[in-house]
């Protein structure tokens, strides 16, 4: 006989797997930032940054492993999620860079994080996940119009060639985070979420390392600040963003927590802002303030 869940303690595990997701957003953040202050300190390229984070990432949460002699998963099953989690990381991570490359980093952002909301609501609608309400869809667009005022309007100078192939590019990125995102509502027995995250980016290093090595390089004089800052890439913004994202995902619809991962470029955006010199004019806090609104909005009505 199957016995439910009391009423106080999902809503205790639904609350918990929301704000797993809002930590795990604002992680997220600070990966541009401390990517970018480790690309100019090593001249390693945007491809190979990529790689060495989920090198690093994934390093770290296997070394953690094997210090307490946590047993890695036996199954099929979980190995097969972990596969196919280190692939889309590859995939969504490699298609990325190949935008910012072709476009710009704000039009490549805007692309990427702004359409994986929408791709995995479809996925829910398609599959009856979940009803699509007209709030929902209105909260969506909310977040998404946030953060086209956010990163603004990308320069000038760029080609009909180059912007229709970035785009190609970011999409296929977004379409690698939607798909991770929305597979990951279902955890599979016996796979823990520190297990997953690190097993997973070994797997995407390991996929991506050729390809940088190959086009761009990936040697590099290691400083004490070079390490420092590959060390603190590998940490916060990836191993401990995605376990607690992996672990959001379970109590928490796949549309929500990709509305959620707006947080990464908003976070960004304002540490540039305090750190880096960039400026933030009242379009962009206007649009900062349109994506907080919709994430609010959106983790209330799933919370009640």
């Amino acid at each position: 006989m199957l016995v439910s869940e009391h009423p106080v303690a999902a809503a205790r595990r639904s609350a918990t797997g929301l704000w797993s997701l809002v930590l795990a957003g604002v992680l997220w953040g600070t990966g541009g930032p401390t990517g970018s202050l480790l690309a100019q300190e090593t001249g390693l390229s945007p491809l190979a940054v990529a790689a060495y984070r989920l090198a690093a990432g994934g390093t770290l949460v296997i070394a953690s492993l094997c210090l307490t002699r946590q047993p890695l998963p036996r199954g099929r099953r979980a190995w097969a999620r972990m596969a196919v989690n280190g692939l889309l990381a590859a995939v969504f991570q490699a298609c990325f860079f190949a935008a910012v490359s072709l476009t710009t980093v704000s039009l490549a952002t805007l692309l990427t994080i702004g359409t994986s909301p929408a791709l995995v609501l479809s996925a829910e609608w398609t599959t009856g996940r979940r009803r699509v309400s007209p709030r929902m869809l209105a909260t969506v667009a909310l977040a998404v119009s946030g953060l086209a005022l956010l990163v603004g309007t990308p320069p000038g100078g760029l080609t009909a060639t180059s912007v229709l192939a970035g785009a190609g590019f970011a999409l296929l990125s977004a379409a690698g985070f939607a798909t991770m995102t929305f597979i990951g509502t279902r955890p599979v027995a016996g796979l823990h979420d520190l297990t997953a995250t690190g097993v997973s980016f070994a797997i995407g290093a390991a996929v991506l390392a050729p390809a940088a090595t190959v086009t761009s390089g990936m040697d590099f004089v290691p400083t004490p600040a070079s390490v420092g800052l590959l060390l603190l890439l590998g940490t916060a913004p990836t191993a401990v963003a995605y376990a607690l994202y992996f672990r959001g995902l379970r109590t928490t619809p796949a549309s929500t927590a990709a509305l959620i991962a707006l947080l990464e470029p908003l976070v960004a955006t304002l540490l540039a802002t305090l750190f880096l010199g960039d400026r933030l004019g009242s379009t962009g806090l206007i649009g900062a303030g349109l994506i907080t609104t919709a994430i609010v909005l959106n983790t209330r009505s799933t919370h009640h």
